[in-house]
């Protein structure tokens, strides 16, 4: 599922989850995050920003921890926020806590 406000992807369910990252011909960020975490907060605008400017190159999704328990356990998610990076549906990067736009920028090229 779209949001009309970006170009972010929120899967609503592993199926969804697994179809975007199978599916996909580009890098996909995934950020696993919860509506009640101040962190994941001010990481929102920065990964709309991020999505907003880097559509071409990468698909940029969020997975609700709380809606979706079964991805955080699958990936490990220990502490939100987490990004996940991954490249052909295989995990390539894992980055815990907030993260600025140039260090997504910088995993991106590392990816690409």
């Amino acid at each position: 599922m779209r949001t009309q406000e970006s170009s972010t992807l929120h899967p609503a369910t592993v199926d969804d989850f697994d179809r975007v990252i199978g599916s996909s011909e580009k890098p996909v960020l995934v950020d696993f995050w919860a509506p009640w975490c101040g962190p994941c907060k001010m990481m929102g605008p920065v990964l709309d920003e991020f999505a907003d400017e880097h559509r071409e190159r990468v698909v940029v999704a969020k997975v609700d921890v709380d809606e979706v328990p079964a991805l955080a356990q699958r990936f490990g998610i220990r502490s939100i926020p987490t990004i996940v990076f991954f490249d052909r549906g295989e995990e390539v990067a894992h980055l815990s806590g907030v993260a600025s736009k140039p260090a997504l920028e910088q995993q991106l090229n590392k990816v690409v």
